[in-house]
């Protein structure tokens, strides 16, 4: 070792010896480096599987801020449309917005978020930006009950805007549609029809827009015809309403007649 050390002599003989080592050497380090492979593997594949949940994250993330600009979105445009309608109402008008509906499948009604506070009364009508959604039936300080056009237990005098015929919206439990009640056999009523409320009712005011004709049975072996109407408000849509004060043209008591009898 001391002569390998000072001189050169060796060092042809320490390759000699070094060309039946080398094959051990392979094998002794072989699975030092095995492993160490194996680990840079595993490290690399959970480095994959944390970044593929983090950007399954942020993919779900983004669609959510996606849905929730489009919920935005068409809230304003049902708010654009409100507010176009709202210039083509006659009276004093206010927007509402729906805080809840009734869970009852038979019962047709929503709560609003304005209330006597706010000026509102029994008996008012209430509006979307497509027509008649219903009237007040119970107000309190802060909210107002709305029974909805398609209740059993609403009934909005109506008129066909074609002919002037006349006859009464009557709310349909299991359709969630209107039908004409009591329309006789022989009146002019037609697909496509549409209808408006004739102001001769106490609660909505003539010229409302209220739905369509959508399909007219006649059976010979019945009184009436069968008469069924798809509402033009979006009454399980609309999350903004308009409730209206309707302007009525007051007339003068007629005078007292002078002539003596």
């Amino acid at each position: 070792m001391f002569m390998d050390k000072r001189g050169n002599k060796f060092v042809q003989v320490r390759a000699a010896l070094s060309m039946p080592l080398a094959p051990l050497e392979y094998v002794v380090s072989w699975p030092v480096q095995m492993i160490g492979k194996l680990g840079k593997t595993v490290s690399s594949h959970d480095t994959l599987v944390k970044e593929n949940l983090d950007l399954r994250a942020e993919q779900l993330l983004l669609k959510a801020q996606v849905q929730r600009l489009l919920a935005i979105e068409s809230e304003n445009n049902q708010l654009k449309a409100l507010m176009r309608s709202s210039t083509q109402v006659q009276g004093k008008v206010l927007v509402g917005q729906v805080l809840s509906i009734d869970l009852d499948p038979f019962v047709h009604q929503v709560v609003l978020d304005k209330g006597s506070a706010d000026g509102i009364y029994i008996g008012q009508p209430v509006l979307d930006a497509n027509g008649v959604m219903g009237q007040v039936i119970q107000v309190s300080p802060l909210t107002s009950r709305v029974l909805l056009i398609n209740d059993p237990h609403s009934g909005v005098p109506v008129l066909i805007a074609r002919n002037g015929v006349r006859a009464i919206a009557m709310g349909d439990s299991y359709t969630s549609q209107l039908h004409l009640a009591n329309v006789p056999q022989t009146a002019d009523v037609k697909i496509g029809d549409v209808l408006m409320t004739s102001g001769l009712g106490e609660n909505y005011p003539e010229g409302y827009p209220l739905g369509t004709v959508t399909s007219v049975t006649k059976d010979p072996g019945l009184q009436f015809a069968t008469i069924t109407v798809e509402p033009s408000a979006h009454l399980d849509r609309s999350r903004e309403v308009l409730l209206v004060w309707p302007s009525r043209t007051v007339q003068a008591p007629p005078k007292p007649d002078s002539t003596v009898h």
